[in-house]
């Protein structure tokens, strides 16, 4: 394990980089890796991808030069060691803080982030881009698309690689191979790299072709023979026409912890005049025995004891995503038509005790959203009753799934949308606050969110029962799994909940607020400080986004309730509150009557914790109190 100094960095530059001597490396190295568990211990953040990539960015830094040179990441959760080189290390400490550096690549936050990314599966369509657009420009810069190796099976690109040859002659793919997304790598090219690794005799053989070649490769005659005796001596052992397919020259696989190897390797890529695919292999967590054991569980961390402890102070409470998997797996006893599909994401969204217990019936598609909604829409079609299991904001790639798929055959396919709402530190390509405001005009769709695990429960038992698609949404965060009944009872389609207040006030309340799943205790705090001001109101749990209770609605607005509020963890444009609009004016409410209350129209920006964006964004108690107030005066 390594020790841990106080944070020092003896380069922060690319110019410093390049002006280090190469015994001096290592401890550059060493230093990265303890800036980076030293700032992930306080602040939380992405640990196993950024550790392993230390070497390989030292030297990327050595053989290129940002920001003329393009190096974009995919994803943006390796870029730790890279921020740390390119002038923001006296800023590092402020990683995914409010108004601090964020934890991916961003292009306003500094010249040296070429593309921003928090999403896998864009850097290679991006780097076409760059690269077609300076072949038209007439420059001279190189272009560097660092991709993980589940990246590379997602749709877009393998739609980018379809395209390398009609988009430039140039440009550089570095294939971060340490054969992990966030959970364990699936499918056929992960079998593929597999066999490229584990073909001893290929490496041993190439290998001595480099010791004896590698000196004479600025000989022109040389350097054609060794890259045809290279390509023949791949075609025999690892039948390596893949990438050369797609118009790239394969070069590795190479050490990408040995630096020397690596800038060999890279300037060979760097001098090419063809496109290049770099096979580079790593190991996630390197560096940090905890995180190499175990990369998918320090992929993503809370602050934690860094002595070993996974959390310093770990939570005694299941997270919606347990309950989920938990859930799903006693509905699943019952019905065995009953399948789950994860894209990369089966820890993360509570789905390892399923897979555990349903091998046959657990799929996980890979990086691949929009093929995890049509095979799940394919299963439906088949008899089967497919959920789901995807972040809300990966949902956003799989929307024509959705709706083409799914809806419009009206398929019962479950969409559980997990980390809906704002997720703080991961910032704004993380947020789930669209999905309302994308989906509720979906046909046939029924959408609901709960306010606790028991509701959950309920919810995805009502999605059972339903002919067509539906969409549960849910945030991050612990839970109180206690709550779940022994007999989860389906809830009555399309039903709100009056929850009673805390206090009894005699005064006919004229204020009725509808919040949405986990916006319910902040109404009850806000509907306190109302009642301190002398103003009584009633408390609705909406639970269904779509279709809204639209009788309730009507029952109120005759009962004397002249003021209503909606309260959502997700955008105000053409989200829960504009669907309860269009629905009040439907029935003739008037709806100036009506005050929405939710994320305003711009990227949310990431903070340390969820409370630092409410506060930002005046979604307390006393602010939404005083807007209420305002309106009633």
């Amino acid at each position: 394990m390594l020790s841990l100094p106080s944070m020092h960095i003896s380069a922060k530059s690319p110019d410093d980089v390049k002006a280090l001597p190469e015994a001096q490396l290592p401890e550059l190295a060493e230093q990265l890796r303890a800036a980076i568990l030293e700032t992930v211990d306080r602040n939380g953040g992405h640990l196993a991808s950024n550790l392993g990539v230390v070497e390989l960015t030292i030297e990327l830094l050595r053989v290129f030069s940002p920001p003329k040179d393009k190096i974009l990441f995919d994803v943006g959760h390796q870029t730790y060691a890279y921020k740390l080189l390119t002038e923001r290390a006296d800023r590092f400490e402020s990683i995914r803080q409010l108004d601090g550096l964020s934890g991916f690549q961003r292009r306003s936050e500094s010249p040296y982030d070429a593309f921003g990314a928090g999403h896998a599966g864009t850097a290679l369509s991006a780097a076409l881009g760059l690269a077609a657009a300076r072949d038209r420009n007439g420059g001279d810069e190189h272009v560097v698309a660092v991709i993980g190796d589940a990246s590379l099976a997602n749709g877009t690109s393998l739609e980018a690689l379809n395209n390398v040859r009609e988009s430039t002659g140039k440009i550089i793919v570095i294939l971060n191979d340490n054969k992990m997304s966030i959970s364990k790598n699936v499918g056929a090219l992960s079998r593929y790299f597999g066999r490229v690794l584990v073909s001893r005799r290929y490496n041993r053989i190439k290998k001595q072709i480099e010791r004896v070649s590698s000196q004479r490769l600025h000989l022109s005659g040389l350097r054609r023979f060794y890259y045809g005796l290279e390509s023949t001596l791949k075609s025999l052992f690892v039948r390596n026409t893949f990438f050369e397919t797609f118009g790239l020259r394969y070069v590795g696989p190479v050490d990408g912890h040995n630096p020397a190897v690596l800038r060999r390797a890279l300037e060979l890529a760097r001098n090419d005049d063809r496109p290049v695919l770099l096979h580079v292999v790593t190991t996630k967590g390197k560096g940090y025995t905890p995180a190499e054991e175990n990369p998918s569980a320090w992929h993503g961390s809370a602050p934690f004891d860094i002595s070993g402890q996974r959390n310093a102070e770990p939570s005694s409470r299941a997270s919606y995503s347990t309950t989920f998997g938990n859930v799903l797996g006693r509905l699943a006893e019952k019905d065995s038509r009953i399948v789950a599909i994860t894209a990369a994401m089966g820890d993360g969204c509570g789905l390892s005790d399923f897979a555990e217990r349903f091998p046959d019936r657990c799929f996980d598609v890979g990086i691949c959203e929009s093929h995890q909604g049509t095979f799940a829409a394919g299963l439906a079609a088949g008899g089967l009753r497919p959920v789901v299991a995807i972040y809300s904001t990966f949902l956003q790639r799989s929307i024509d799934a959705l709706i083409h798929d799914a809806a419009l055959q009206n398929l019962p396919v479950v969409y559980c949308l997990d980390r809906a709402g704002v997720v703080a530190a991961d910032g704004p390509t993380h947020h789930g606050v669209f999905d309302i405001a994308l989906l509720r005009s979906v046909p046939n769709l029924t959408m609901m969110q709960p306010r606790n695990e028991a509701e959950f429960a309920q919810m995805l038992a009502t999605a059972m029962t339903l002919e067509g698609p539906s969409v549960i949404r849910y945030p991050r965060g612990a839970g109180d799994s206690s709550l779940i009944p022994n007999d989860i009872v389906p809830l009555p389609l399309g039903k709100a909940e009056i929850i009673p207040s805390a206090t009894f006030i005699p005064q006919k309340p004229e204020i009725a607020i509808w919040a949405l799943g986990d916006m319910v205790p902040l109404a009850q705090d806000v509907i306190k400080v109302l009642e301190k001001n002398g103003v009584s109101a009633l408390l609705v749990n909406a639970r269904f986004i779509k279709p809204l209770d639209t009788e309730l609605l009507q029952q109120q607005a005759a009962n004397g309730i002249r003021r209503f509020v909606t309260l959502e963890n997700g955008v105000v444009a053409g989200g829960f509150g504009t669907a309860f609009l269009e629905q009040s004016a439907s029935l003739g409410i008037d709806t100036a009557s009506i005050l929405r209350i939710g994320w305003p129209d711009e990227f949310i920006p990431h903070a340390h914790a969820n409370s630092h964006l409410f506060e930002r964004y005046g979604l307390t108690a006393e602010e939404i109190a005083a807007k209420i107030l305002g309106i009633t005066q």
